[in-house]
This record gives C-alpha cells, sequence and structure tokens, in this order.
C-alpha cells in the first residue's frame, strides 16, 4: 500500500487566518475566545464564542460567488486555497490527469445554519416568493467540498463526512485510506463549521452544553479544570493536503508529516452522553495504534478531543489511561505520554475541529513542540494525565494521535507520525 503524507496545510481558527498565525496563537496559549459579534445576543444565556477575527471572504472568493454559499463553505474555501498554495500548487498545479483523480473530503456537522435560519424567518415574514435560488446549495454540507472542486478544478471523488464533532476527524482518515489502496494520488481532506447563529448557540445553550463564563471569555474553555462548565462553540476550517509518499518525493515536496493510523468507532450508548470508562473512545484509539502498528508506549503526544464539558473530558481521560496504562501515568515527565486540549486556546469548531487538529498534530512534529492546555489551575482528580498546563513543552515528537468524538457516540481517532523516508 502507498504510504501517505502531509504536504499542504491551511487553517482559519479563531487564532487567525492562516496557518502560521493560527499555530503561533496556539503555541503561545494565547486565547482566541471573544464576545460574540456575529449576532445579537440578547436575552442569550451564553454570549462568547471562537469567532475568526477579521475575515475577509473575499480574499479568496471572487465577490459574485460569495452569495452562493454559507459561511462554513467560505472559511472551508479560504483554507483550502492556503493548503493548495503551501503545497505548491498555486504556482505549479498538478496535471489535467492528476486533477481528474484527486478527491476532495471535508466534514462538516451543520452545514449552512445561518442561511436556514434567516431563510425561514424571510419566508414566515415575506412568502416563498421571497426565498433566495441559493438557499439549498448554501445550506448543505456537501457544498463545501463542492465549492473547494470548482475552484481548484478537482475532478476526483467528493463528499462530505457528517458525523457530527468526528466529521473532519473521519475525512482525513477516509481520505487517508483512499490514497494508500491506490485509488487516489492526492486528496484535501479536513472540514470546516459556522454555527455562532442565534439558534445555533441558543441550541446548544438549551441542551446546558455551553460555558456561561460571558465576563471572562479567554477563560471559558478549561479542559479538565474542576470549575469548567461546558464548552465553548466556534468557527473555521483545518485542511490538509494528503498525498502519496512516492508522488510527493517526485516533485520535491515539502513534507510536514505522515498519516500512518485511523481508527473509528460507535458508542452505541447515549445521544449525547460518552459510554463509560469512554469505552467506545479507547476502541477507535487501539483501531489507530493497530492500524500504525504503533505500541501504546511509543506514541509521544495526544492531541485529545478535551471539550471542557464535566462528563466528556473525563471519560476521555480515562478511555487514555486504560489504553495507555503505565506509559500514561508514571516515568520521568520527559518520557511519558503528554496529552493536551488545544480546544482550551481556540474553542471547539463541532465538525471542523477534527482537521485543525490533526493539522497541529503535524505542526507539532515538525517543530518539536507541544501545544499547552490553558486554564488548567485545578486539574480534576479524576484525571490523573500529564496535561500539559499552561505553557506549551519542546520535544521531539514521533508519533501523536489525535482524537475527535461526537454526538450519537461516533469516535475518530488519526495517528500523525514523523515521516522517516526509510522506514
Amino acid at each position: 500500500m502507498e504510504r501517505v503524507v502531509v504536504s499542504g496545510i491551511g487553517l482559519v481558527t479563531p487564532c487567525g487566518v492562516g496557518t502560521a498565525e493560527t499555530f503561533a496563537n496556539v503555541v503561545q496559549g494565547k486565547s482566541g475566545i471573544r464576545t460574540i459579534t456575529l449576532f445579537d445576543t440578547t436575552g442569550h444565556s451564553t454570549t462568547i464564542a471562537g469567532e475568526v477575527p477579521d475575515f475577509d471572504a473575499e480574499t479568496f472568493i471572487p465577490r459574485k460567488k460569495l452569495k452562493e454559499m454559507g459561511r462554513f463553505a467560505h472559511l472551508a474555501v479560504a483554507a483550502s486555497m492556503l493548503a493548495w498554495k503551501d503545497a505548491g500548487f498555486s504556482e505549479n498545479p498538478p496535471s489535467e490527469e492528476v486533477l481528474e483523480t484527486t478527491g476532495t473530503f471535508l466534514g462538516v456537522g451543520l452545514g449552512g445554519l445561518e442561511g436556514l435560519y434567516n431563510q425561514s424567518i424571510k419566508l414566515k415574514e415575506s412568502g416563498p416568493s421571497k426565498i433566495s435560488p441559493y438557499f439549498i446549495p448554501a445550506v448543505i454540507g456537501n457544498l463545501a467540498a463542492g465549492q473547494v472542486a470548482m475552484a481548484l478544478g478537482l475532478k476526483g471523488p467528493s463528499y462530505a463526512n457528517t458525523s457530527a464533532c468526528a466529521s473532519s476527524a473521519h475525512s482525513v482518515g477516509e481520505a487517508f485510506e483512499w490514497i494508500r489502496r491506490g485509488r487516489a494520488p492526492l486528496m484535501l481532506a479536513g472540514g470546516a463549521e459556522s454555527t455562532i447563529t442565534a439558534l445555533g448557540i441558543a441550541g446548544f445553550s438549551a441542551m446546558f452544553a455551553l460555558s456561561r463564563r460571558n465576563d471572562a471569555p479567554t477563560e471559558a474553555s478549561r479542559p479538565w479544570d474542576e470549575g469548567r462548565d461546558g464548552f465553548v462553540c466556534s468557527e473555521g476550517a483545518g485542511v490538509l493536503v494528503l498525498e502519496a509518499e512516492s508522488r510527493a518525493l517526485a516533485r520535491g515536496a515539502t513534507i510536514y508529516a505522515e498519516v500512518t493510523g485511523y481508527g473509528a468507532s460507535c458508542d452505541a450508548y447515549h445521544l449525547t452522553k460518552p459510554a463509560p470508562n469512554g469505552e467506545g473512545a479507547r476502541r477507535a484509539m487501539k483501531a489507530a495504534l493497530e492500524d500504525a502498528k504503533v505500541a501504546p508506549g511509543d506514541v509521544d503526544y495526544v492531541n485529545a478531543h478535551g471539550t471542557s464539558t464535566p462528563h466528556g473530558d473525563v471519560e476521555e481521560a480515562r478511555a487514555i489511561v486504560n489504553l495507555f496504562g503505565e506509559h500514561a501515568l508514571s516515568g520521568a515527565p520527559d518520557k511519558r505520554l503528554w496529552v493536551s486540549s488545544t480546544k482550551s486556546v481556540m474553542g471547539h469548531l463541532l465538525g471542523g475541529a477534527g482537521g485543525v487538529e490533526a493539522a497541529i498534530c503535524a505542526l507539532a512534529i515538525r517543530d518539536g513542540v507541544v501545544p499547552p492546555t490553558i486554564n488548567l489551575h485545578k486539574q480534576s482528580p479524576e484525571v490523573p494525565l500529564d496535561l500539559v498546563p499552561h505553557e506549551a513543552r519542546r520535544r521531539a515528537l514521533r508519533h501523536t494521535l489525535s482524537n475527535s468524538f461526537g454526538f450519537g457516540g461516533t469516535n475518530a481517532s488519526v495517528m500523525i507520525s514523523r515521516y522517516e523516508p526509510n522506514r
């Protein structure tokens, strides 16, 4: 089977528009959580979120095309353009033959929620004749991938994984599968989300899922801290260029890392709660390790799902302890497994989280740095892990694991490893 490498990364997140800016802020622990500006929050119990700062869609998309897309697609196109350029394809595009088999797998959890909300109001107030002809294409989830494919001329497989907060992790894993089986030489993989709308925030608030720490936005996302009171909803996109090793080497590509394993499972337990002891999460991680042929003791870093919810954080920690055992619990600090949640810095990008966090793992490998878990002032006693509190740490990384779990008990884990040509 083909080996699969990461040869381009594009990030558009609450921590910045661009990969370098996002990663620098994540490593520095500089929070991207702010008071919401995208809608009037009067009457809402939660008034904070992770909005993408100073995002100008026209930088990436012709003005006449903007009305065809929801904001989630704007973000997806922007991140994809950045990844495409980073891989060197803006100056030296692939041949038409390669483009005919290049795929676009972008996960989206909820799609164009703002368009659905706004057009519903228009229908009620003005009648059906006033509904935009772009309404349906602007809200359906697969149009993130569709718009990217049209913009870049990618004619291979194109679809959206919709599996709640595991959506883009599944997309990265499935793209990895397509390439290593020789069915495509090149893929754009990741995802996007934009649900910071009156309806989205009200919906999550009704479930008591969101933090209400409105007076201290940058301190609201606090995975594994005893004071955590829910996650912070964020928007953004993360896209990776995945490429067959042979092709990347032939064109002299810069290789960030290698995708070496992918695992997926279902809790089959509850609508929103994780299975006891993180049993489903453990099986997804175990499958990724087995797929990569990596022993638990050889994993250096886990970028955890770590959303800052009371139950989810503890169950994921239990899953990690159950799988990694002594490697997660004991040994000198420079030898044991390190675990952190970059959601502490940027909030939860929902369907876009897995793509962003897989990219963070690749960048961590490149720079030999593990991002911190900020706001971890008093670690929950049920969580006996080294969570890299407050400040980033330097370390040569060989194997990293990116976790994404979603409502309905859907779980995905992706193994990102240092690229070693002669492995």
